[in-house]
């Protein structure tokens, strides 16, 4: 088991929830997310549905832990997160070539 490293790349697609802040909207602890991100270095983009991110597999699911260490410290006492993730071993393809490829057959 030590023997296994994580994947040298990822593109993450993360949706983090936080419960019961007794408003519908999340729109500050998402702001803060994404300031949060707009330092980490990584690549990303927001959607309506939570954010793409690219960068080495530690890196990533590290700004995800460190998204619910912010939105806690925000009075925020339960988030669920959901995390779908991609690798690739024949080539790196950040999250931006994918949507591109897909473009260029639409035109």
């Amino acid at each position: 088991l030590e023997t296994l490293t994580t994947p040298p790349k990822c593109s993450a697609d993360v949706c983090l929830t936080p419960i019961g802040t007794g408003t519908p909207s999340v729109a500050n602890e998402i702001a803060s997310i994404q300031r949060l991100l707009a330092v980490s270095g990584l690549a990303y983009t927001m959607h309506s549905a939570g954010t793409t991110i690219d960068g080495t597999w530690d890196e990533v699911m590290r700004v995800i832990g460190q998204f619910h260490t912010l939105v806690h410290g925000m009075g925020v006492v339960r988030i669920q997160s959901d995390i779908r993730v991609g690798t690739r071993t024949d080539k790196i393809q950040p999250y931006q070539d994918k949507v591109t490829s897909i473009q260029k057959i639409l035109q």
